[in-house]
């Protein structure tokens, strides 16, 4: 990862372009990206929530379950925490989650022969929530900045505005509800996730998507 990364930012300091750097996971490669920004290079970043909470470590202790293999793969505890100061000095630009739905069938295998991925859509803002809004790492605004504004800004999109006759799209989230993330309520048809059975902290709870309400579990 950081000799790719390292290799990418001088193409982008030489040719003057811009670089994403998508799903950073490691320690050396936020520092790359921070050194490259501090001279100015144009290259931004993002880290899946997953990256930012658990180690590697949870592998073994869950007996080489498959809903743990994702790529880049889990790192240290040391690597989590830079994730952490990398969002909170602005270094990484944006979160994400690497949304990766399997079959069962296709994690029901030796760890070894499993695909990458997990399902993260339905978990990174409880993810979000408790490592850096619960912990005061980051305020709410800076959260949506790094969920909704930047990642939109990165790829030229248009951000939707909140106004009158505006198609509303919306996300109502709760930062205190705490709720448990069973195969049952599972959303998606696919069913890899490491948060299996984990009692989370703050829910999203109702969607607006352009202009149609999609989700609505406002108690």
């Amino acid at each position: 990862e950081e000799v790719m990364i390292a290799r990418d930012i001088m193409l982008a300091e030489y040719t003057g372009g811009h670089i994403h750097v998508a799903h950073i996971s490691t320690k050396n490669a936020v520092d790359l990206v921070r050194q490259a920004k501090k001279k100015g290079i144009n290259v931004t970043t993002e880290v899946c929530a997953h990256h930012f909470d658990l180690t590697d470590e949870e592998i073994e202790k869950q007996h080489f379950d498959t809903n743990f293999k994702m790529h880049p793969p889990l790192r240290t505890q040391e690597d989590v925490d830079a994730m952490v100061e990398g969002l909170v000095d602005g270094t990484i630009d944006a979160i994400c989650t690497d949304h990766a739905p399997h079959a069962i069938e296709e994690k029901e295998v030796e760890f070894i022969y499993a695909p990458n991925g997990i399902i993260g859509l339905e978990t990174a803002w409880s993810i979000t929530n408790k490592r850096l809004f619960q912990t005061k790492k980051l305020d709410l605004q800076q959260l949506m900045d790094k969920l909704v504004y930047k990642p939109r800004e990165i790829l030229n999109l248009e951000i939707p505005e909140l106004k009158e006759g505006a198609k509303a799209n919306l996300t109502f989230f709760n930062t205190d509800e705490e709720w448990t993330f069973t195969p049952k309520n599972v959303r998606s048809k696919s069913k890899n996730s490491p948060y299996l059975d984990t009692k989370l902290k703050g829910r999203a709870v109702g969607i607006f998507n352009k202009g149609q309400l999609v989700l609505n579990e406002i108690r």
